[in-house]
Protein backbone atom coordinates (compact mmCIF):
# COMPACT_ATOMS: atom_id res chain seq x y z
CA UNK A 1 0.00 0.00 0.00
CA UNK A 2 1.38 3.78 -0.89
CA UNK A 3 2.15 6.00 1.54
CA UNK A 4 0.84 9.37 1.08
CA UNK A 5 4.31 10.13 -0.34
CA UNK A 6 3.95 7.78 -3.06
CA UNK A 7 0.64 8.53 -3.57
CA UNK A 8 1.68 12.39 -4.27
CA UNK A 9 3.83 11.45 -6.97
CA UNK A 10 1.45 9.36 -8.22
CA UNK A 11 -1.02 11.49 -8.63
CA UNK A 12 1.49 14.17 -10.09
CA UNK A 13 2.82 11.37 -12.11
CA UNK A 14 -0.28 10.54 -13.95
CA UNK A 15 -1.50 13.99 -14.27
CA UNK A 16 1.88 14.92 -16.12
CA UNK A 17 1.34 11.41 -18.11
CA UNK A 18 -2.23 12.90 -19.23
CA UNK A 19 -3.69 9.82 -17.72
CA UNK A 20 -6.97 9.95 -16.03
CA UNK A 21 -7.77 6.71 -16.04
CA UNK A 22 -4.47 5.71 -13.43
CA UNK A 23 -5.29 9.37 -11.86
CA UNK A 24 -9.10 8.23 -10.77
CA UNK A 25 -7.30 5.05 -9.53
CA UNK A 26 -5.61 6.42 -6.81
CA UNK A 27 -8.76 7.97 -5.29
CA UNK A 28 -11.39 6.07 -2.74
CA UNK A 29 -14.80 6.35 -4.16
CA UNK A 30 -15.46 9.43 -1.39
CA UNK A 31 -12.33 11.39 -2.02
CA UNK A 32 -12.61 14.92 -2.72
CA UNK A 33 -10.67 17.03 -4.64
CA UNK A 34 -10.01 21.09 -3.95
CA UNK A 35 -7.58 22.70 -6.51
CA UNK A 36 -7.40 25.09 -5.42
CA UNK A 37 -9.23 25.20 -1.65
CA UNK A 38 -11.96 27.73 -1.25
CA UNK A 39 -14.01 29.33 -3.55
CA UNK A 40 -12.48 29.72 -7.51
CA UNK A 41 -13.86 29.50 -11.49
CA UNK A 42 -13.23 26.03 -11.19
CA UNK A 43 -15.29 25.34 -7.70
CA UNK A 44 -17.42 28.50 -7.59
CA UNK A 45 -18.83 27.11 -4.25
CA UNK A 46 -15.81 25.97 -2.34
CA UNK A 47 -17.17 22.64 -1.58
CA UNK A 48 -14.41 20.98 -3.68
CA UNK A 49 -15.17 18.51 -6.14
CA UNK A 50 -16.66 14.88 -4.29
CA UNK A 51 -16.41 10.98 -5.38
CA UNK A 52 -14.63 9.57 -8.36
CA UNK A 53 -18.02 11.38 -10.64
CA UNK A 54 -17.05 14.64 -9.35
CA UNK A 55 -12.99 13.95 -9.58
CA UNK A 56 -13.85 12.87 -13.43
CA UNK A 57 -15.82 16.19 -13.95
CA UNK A 58 -13.01 18.11 -12.85
CA UNK A 59 -10.25 16.12 -14.74
CA UNK A 60 -12.62 16.93 -17.86
CA UNK A 61 -13.00 20.48 -17.47
CA UNK A 62 -9.76 21.77 -15.54
CA UNK A 63 -6.67 19.31 -16.11
CA UNK A 64 -7.60 17.71 -19.78
CA UNK A 65 -6.56 21.28 -21.02
CA UNK A 66 -2.93 21.13 -19.86
CA UNK A 67 -1.04 21.20 -22.45
CA UNK A 68 1.81 20.39 -20.64
CA UNK A 69 2.67 19.49 -16.92
CA UNK A 70 5.57 19.41 -15.31
CA UNK A 71 6.38 19.84 -11.56
CA UNK A 72 9.16 19.87 -8.88
CA UNK A 73 8.59 19.16 -5.51
CA UNK A 74 10.94 20.94 -3.43
CA UNK A 75 10.03 19.41 0.08
CA UNK A 76 7.82 17.19 0.99
CA UNK A 77 6.61 16.46 4.71
CA UNK A 78 4.11 13.30 5.66
CA UNK A 79 2.67 12.89 9.21
CA UNK A 80 -0.17 10.48 9.99
CA UNK A 81 -1.35 9.37 6.40
CA UNK A 82 -0.99 12.53 4.61
CA UNK A 83 1.64 14.39 2.93
CA UNK A 84 2.04 18.75 2.85
CA UNK A 85 4.33 19.15 -0.22
CA UNK A 86 5.76 22.63 -1.41
CA UNK A 87 6.01 22.06 -5.04
CA UNK A 88 6.74 24.26 -8.17
CA UNK A 89 3.73 23.07 -11.58
CA UNK A 90 4.96 24.45 -15.31
CA UNK A 91 1.91 23.98 -17.01
CA UNK A 92 0.57 25.44 -20.33
CA UNK A 93 -2.64 24.94 -20.53
CA UNK A 94 -4.97 27.20 -23.42
CA UNK A 95 -1.83 28.40 -25.06
CA UNK A 96 -0.60 30.27 -21.94
CA UNK A 97 2.79 29.10 -20.21
CA UNK A 98 3.23 30.36 -16.39
CA UNK A 99 5.35 28.33 -13.45
CA UNK A 100 3.55 28.93 -9.97
CA UNK A 101 4.15 27.55 -6.30
CA UNK A 102 1.83 24.94 -4.69
CA UNK A 103 1.05 23.78 -1.44
CA UNK A 104 -0.97 20.42 -1.75
CA UNK A 105 -1.89 18.15 0.48
CA UNK A 106 -2.74 14.51 -0.15
CA UNK A 107 -4.39 12.36 2.44
CA UNK A 108 -4.70 8.43 1.84
CA UNK A 109 -6.73 6.02 3.92
CA UNK A 110 -5.53 2.47 5.53
CA UNK A 111 -5.74 1.43 1.72
CA UNK A 112 -3.22 3.90 0.41
CA UNK A 113 -6.31 5.04 -1.79
CA UNK A 114 -6.48 9.08 -1.70
CA UNK A 115 -9.08 10.74 0.53
CA UNK A 116 -8.50 14.14 -0.18
CA UNK A 117 -6.17 16.03 -2.11
CA UNK A 118 -5.84 19.84 -1.47
CA UNK A 119 -3.93 22.38 -3.46
CA UNK A 120 -3.10 25.80 -2.49
CA UNK A 121 -2.03 28.52 -4.78
CA UNK A 122 -3.41 31.72 -6.10
CA UNK A 123 -4.29 32.10 -10.09
CA UNK A 124 -1.63 33.62 -11.77
CA UNK A 125 -1.85 37.40 -12.88
CA UNK A 126 -3.81 37.80 -16.53
CA UNK A 127 -5.58 34.30 -15.59
CA UNK A 128 -4.98 30.87 -17.35
CA UNK A 129 -6.03 31.92 -20.79
CA UNK A 130 -9.34 30.25 -22.23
Amino acid sequence: MPSAKEAAVASLSAVRAKDKAAWLALFADDAVVEDPVGPSPFDPEGKGHRGKTGISAFYDNVISHNEEFDFTIHHAFECAGESASFATFKIKTRGVSFEMPIIIVHKVNADGKLTSLRAFWEFPSGGLGG
